[in-house]
Parts: C-alpha cells; structure tokens; sequence
C-alpha cells in the first residue's frame, strides 16, 4: 500500500470517485469518509476459529465459628477397638438405645463384633452433636455451591439454613448467609481466555438483568422505549466493563489490544497536551488538525473508562483537557483558524462528544458549560435540509459530518444536556432525503443515487438513536446488508467499520453474533505488535490522508464497543436512583 509523506513534496490529492464531492479548499477534499465500495466488490465472509466458551462461578465461603464448651455428662464405660478416625474424648456423649438384633446377628459383647464395625459407625456414634451438625451444614453449603455453577441466577441468593447446635449448645451458624450469584452472563459464549487479567470488580456490583427472549422473526426488539440516555455511559465502571466483555463476547485478546493503543497514544502526546494528526509516528496525515487528533485521542481514553480523575492515564486525560478547553471560541466553537475549511464541522463534533461524555462521566462542573456552548453552536448551525456540512455558509448537507454531529448530541443527552426535539426532527427529514432502498440503506448526499456502504451504516446508527425500533423492517434489512461485509483484511475500512460496529452492537442476537465473531479476531490481528508504533494501525486505504492516529482511534473504539456504550434497545442493568 502506497502511503503519503506529508513531509515530502507532491502533489495535491484528489478524489478517486466518480460522485461529485464539494471542494472547500482546492488543496484538500473531504478526508474523513472512504469513498465509494463498488457493485463488484464481493462481500467478505469469514469463519475465524474461536475459543470454547467457558463458565465461571464465585466460590462461596462460610466462616464457622467454634463452639462453647459444653458440660460432660457421665456414660457407661464401654471398651472399643482402635479405628482408622480417632474418637474425640474431650466430649463424651449419651449411650445410643439398644437395637434389636436380627436373627444370626452376633451381639455387642462377642469379640468378632469389633471387627465388623468401619471408621464411619464408630465415629458417627462417638463425634459429639456439635461436630455432626457443623458436618452436615457444610455439606449444605458445598451442594448449594455446586448447584450455583449449574444453575447461574442473576440476583444474589439469601439462603435461610434451620441451624443450630445440640439442645446445651449455641447455634453455630449465622441462619442468613449470602451466597453470591454468579455475575457474569455469557450469551455469546466467550473464549477461556476472555476476562483473564482485567481489573477487579468495583464495590457494590451492579444488578445484571435476566435476558428476554427475542422476538421470532425479528431483531429482537421488546417493544419498550429505549433506557434513559444517562444510562448509555455507565458501563465503563470496573465492575460493569469486566460483566460487559463476558455479555458481549469480548476476550483478553481485545482488551489487550486496547491497552497496547492507549499506551501508544500516551507514547505521542505533546507536551502541551495535544496530539497531531501528521507525526512524529510514520504514516500521519496530509495536514494538521490539532483539535480533532486530541478529541479523538480523548474519546479512546474515555471510552475504556479513563477520566481526569480516575483510571491509570489520569494525567493524560487531565493534560489533554487543558490543552482542548482552550480552543473553544466564544461563539461554542471548537476549532482553530489554521485547519482545512473541510475539518471544520468533522472537528466540532468530535469535540462536542467527547466535553459531553468527559461532564456525563464525572459530573465535574467545569466542563457543563463548555459543552452547553459546544451543542449551542451545533444546534444554531443546522442546515435548512436538516443536517450538516463542512462549514458555514449552510449548503447542502452530507451524512458523513451529520453523523458526528447527532452523535455529539447524543452525548449531550447522556450527560444530561437538554437538546430540542426539533433538531432531531430534522435530522430525520435529512435522513429521509439520502435514504435509498426504502431506507435500509443511505447516499452521501440527496442527489447521489448509489448508496455508500460507509453511509449506510451511519445513516443506520443515527436511525437507531433516533428512535427506530429494533424489529423495524428497514432497519433489519440494512442490518442483513452489514453482515455480508465484515470486518477483515479483503477490505480495510475503518470508517464503515467503526459505524457498522455500533449498529451490531445495539441490535445483539444472530447479527452481533456474526460482526463479533470476525471483528474480535481480525481487528486485533491487524495490530501493529512490535517496533516504535507497537499499540497502533497502519492507515487503511482511504484513512491514508488522516493518518495513522485516526485509524488507531477508530479501531480502539471498536475494541471497546462492548461497554463504551450500553446497548439502546436492552436494558442490561438495573439502576438505583
């Protein structure tokens, strides 16, 4: 693959497709979207070897606490022979009734009877009350264990035990004791290795909910309105992330390779806490764009739960946020003066998302009002067609910029920012005017007439936050179109990747199933392993012109697909007001 040294002379690029692009500045075309997938491109079918799925279960423990003595009460001496278990003699015990014997049966003062008593008979007659209690109720416990891995309920059991000691004695046991459910559900049945050296749980655990059953003939949908959009970012926490990846079907293979980007990025952040998107690393981009390199470097960081206050890359969280803060203009604009009028809107909306999840994610009051300018702006600079599009002046709209803006209000409402419904109405009326093949699949703008498959999976995902149900028929069809083009290395394109990877996600069932199976393999695969760009991804054909840290991103925020945001249609979690 040919690869562009910005820091060698060349010339300009220019487009490679055949649909009209708009040309803002007659050195740079629109870099942030791939071009056309044409009709002869044959779909990608991949069957990856995966791991046997394996359950696991919390053992259960219970801490008995020793007896009182209890007075000895005189019995008759009676003489026994030497067993394999010793007989206690601290505390002698009550003589057992006499029993019949049974015709032939030697009595108890013949000499062979010592013979024919096992370890088992002499210690049950000599082991005082107390011990054959404690016996017996430790033997409860290990059956209700075992019957846990069997059977995993989603709700922590409380066992009520009848417990107690002899009629002298205290009871040894507390008569409540919690035996802790499994927490993990693995509907997709992840490998043995998933899980292996991720963070321990946070305390309290959260509540997983039992999984409905899906719809025949349909997505899945319940038929329910979607969780609160508050919810949406709540399973970046340690303990939600660790149920998540089981749920979803993520490994240690996946957390791993989102590891290795974040050390990566950590290794090329600049000193005032910026990233480039042109180097120092090999294979940068054709111009620079401080402001978006940092937000989407930001988004990567947030996305696996890191923050300014929290998580192992805390000061690079915090450093970047200083840098980011500043290049917000008056007007709620973030951006600067030296990038391509192409960025313009592309750089905005990465920045709205990532100040509306940074104050939806800690709540810390200084960033409210930076992301209240950010959606201002947003919502002042909506075009007359409903979407949005490089920069001002408003002309028509194009769905690659509308769908990084409905994304940054979309973060706003997971934060808790209020955002009119009119803005989402007409975004839908956009929609609309792209859609092709009765919506199940979307164009680049209203007058192209073949739809892109990079634009069909973000026309899909802005469709699916704006409130189409799962079983929508349009929605199940542009689905079916996604899962015959799956990640791997035939047709390396982050950018429809990146999108059809959250619609997937949000749909579950037999489509996530399919998209996981190949994107959990290939994707970390692909993974640069060794060298000074070890963490990272080779620009793909078309990320050529962005370069290497906007492929990186994209993919990371692939990798953590399983909890960086919950699934819309699933409330997967019960949440404690």
């Amino acid at each position: 693959m040919a690869h562009i040294d910005p820091r060698q002379p060349g010339p300009a690029p220019t487009p490679s497709i055949g649909v009209p692009i708009e040309i803002v500045d007659p050195a740079v075309h629109d870099h942030w979207f791939p071009p056309q997938r044409t009709e002869g491109d044959a779909p990608i079918h991949l069957a990856p070897q995966i791991a046997a799925p394996s359950t696991k279960a919390k053992d259960a423990s219970v801490n008995v606490a020793s007896a009182a003595p209890v007075p000895a009460r005189p019995i008759p001496a009676r003489p026994i022979q030497a067993s394999p278990i010793a007989a206690p003699v601290a505390r002698p015990v009550a003589p057992l009734p006499a029993t019949p014997l049974k015709e032939g049966q030697a009595g108890p003062d013949e000499e062979e009877s010592s013979d024919d008593e096992d370890a088992v008979d002499v210690a049950a007659r000599t082991a005082p009350p107390w011990l054959l209690s404690t016996l017996v109720h430790m033997l409860v416990l290990i059956i209700l264990g075992l019957m846990s891995t069997i059977e995993p309920n989603h709700v922590p059991a409380l066992i009520e035990l009848d417990v107690y000691g002899d009629s002298l004695g205290d009871d040894l046991l507390d008569a409540s004791v919690e035996i802790a459910a499994p927490s993990l559900e693995s509907e997709l049945e992840a490998p043995a290795s998933a899980l292996v050296d991720l963070p321990e749980f946070s305390e309290p655990l959260p509540t997983l909910l039992p999984a409905m059953p899906l719809l025949e003939g349909s997505g899945g949908d319940r038929d329910l309105p979607a969780p609160d959009m508050g919810y949406a970012l709540s399973g970046r926490d340690k303990a939600r992330k660790k149920i998540l990846l089981g749920k979803y079907g993520g490994t240690d293979e996946t957390e791993k390779a989102v590891e290795r980007a974040l050390a990566w990025l950590k290794r090329n952040q600049r000193s005032d806490g910026s990233w480039s998107l042109m180097g120092p690393y090999e294979h940068g981009g054709v111009s620079e764009n401080t402001v978006a390199a940092t937000a989407m470097a930001l988004l990567a960081f947030q996305g696996a739960g890191h923050t300014h206050q929290t998580g192992e890359y805390q000061p690079v969280v915090e450093k970047a946020w200083k840098y980011l803060l500043r290049q917000q203009n008056g007007e709620g604009l973030f951006t600067t003066q030296s990038i391509p009028n192409a960025h313009f809107f592309y750089t905005h909306g990465q920045a709205t998302i990532a100040v509306c999840e940074i104050y939806g994610m800690t709540k810390d009051s200084r960033f409210r009002p930076a992301a209240e300018r950010a959606i201002q702006y947003c919502i002042r600079s909506q075009f007359p067609d409903g979407g949005w599009r490089y920069a001002v002046p408003r002309k028509e709209a194009d769905t690659s910029v509308t769908g990084w803006i409905v994304m940054g209000l979309q973060s706003a409402k997971m934060g808790g920012i209020e955002v009119p419904q009119d803005t989402f109405d007409n975004v839908s009326k956009f929609l609309d005017s792209v859609a092709k093949e009765d919506g199940s699949q979307y164009a680049y703008q209203a007058q192209d007439l073949i739809p892109r498959d990079a634009m069909t999976a973000e026309g899909l995902l802005c469709r699916q936050y704006l409130g189409w149900k799962r079983d929508d028929p349009r929605l199940v069809k542009g689905v079916e179109f996604l899962t015959k083009n799956l990640v791997g290395p035939g047709k390396y394109d982050v950018y429809y990747w990146y999108y059809a990877t959250q619609v997937c996600h949000h749909m579950e069932g037999e489509a996530w199933e399919k998209w996981n199976a190949a994107m959990r393999v290939e994707l970390p695969a692909m993974q640069v392993k060794t060298g000074a760009e070890a963490g990272s991804w080779e620009p793909d054909e078309w990320g050529s012109q962005v370069g290497r840290l906007y492929t990186t991103c994209l993919s990371t925020y692939m990798l953590e697909v399983y909890y960086r945001h919950l699934p819309l249609y699933t409330k997967v979690f019960e949440v404690k007001e």
